[in-house]
């Protein structure tokens, strides 16, 4: 029997808002589904804000399928208003607002300095392109070269008037340093 107490106590124990108030909860109770026991805060809250008889005008207004969500439209602009006075939930959402435009205007920088970087990669891209595609020895069949020796060599036609840079190594002195031996002049 005794435990039988305990679950009837248990069971009919008051919801938030009739402890706050101070009140019988009785099983009718508008506010016992949205308000439980260890929710005290909660009521607390909308009771600061709306008090304790409009909130139950509130929810009386609405259909019963939507109550449930009016309790917590009620509350979270119940906690907006604590948290900011002046403007409720619609200082939140300004300030979402201005969040979102600031973004969007950074996002609009930011995809205009990557167009104006595309079209960088694209130019040197198109540089280095032209630079591959480049004859090396194009100049040497141009008139613009023709009068002009020191311009541009033919590798396999020296001016003889250079040739004493060949002529000062001999084939066996090459032949002597590759094979690891010094000549007698660089001993």
């Amino acid at each position: 029997m005794i435990f039988t107490g305990l679950a009837k106590s248990k069971a009919h124990q008051p919801c938030a808002a009739c402890r706050i108030l101070r009140r019988r909860c009785n099983s009718n109770c508008l506010l016992a589904p949205f308000f439980p026991t260890d929710e005290i805060e909660k009521f607390v809250t909308v009771h600061k804000v709306f008090g304790a008889s409009n909130v139950i005008k509130m929810v009386q207004m609405v259909e019963e399928t939507n109550r449930e969500d009016a309790v917590k439209a009620i509350v979270y602009e119940a906690t907006a208003r604590l948290r900011d006075p002046v403007y409720g939930s619609a200082g939140t959402i300004f300030q979402l607002q201005k969040m979102i435009e600031e973004l969007k205007v950074q996002l609009d920088s930011i995809g205009a300095q990557v167009s104006d970087l595309q079209e960088k990669i694209d130019h040197l891209l198109s540089i280095h392109m032209n630079v591959l595609h480049l004859d090396v020895f194009s100049a040497m069949g141009d008139p613009m070269f023709e009068g002009d020796s020191t311009k541009a060599y033919d590798p396999c036609n020296f001016p003889a008037e250079c040739d004493w840079i060949f002529q000062q190594h001999t084939t066996t002195e090459a032949f002597d340093l590759v094979e690891g031996r010094v000549a007698e002049d660089y001993a």
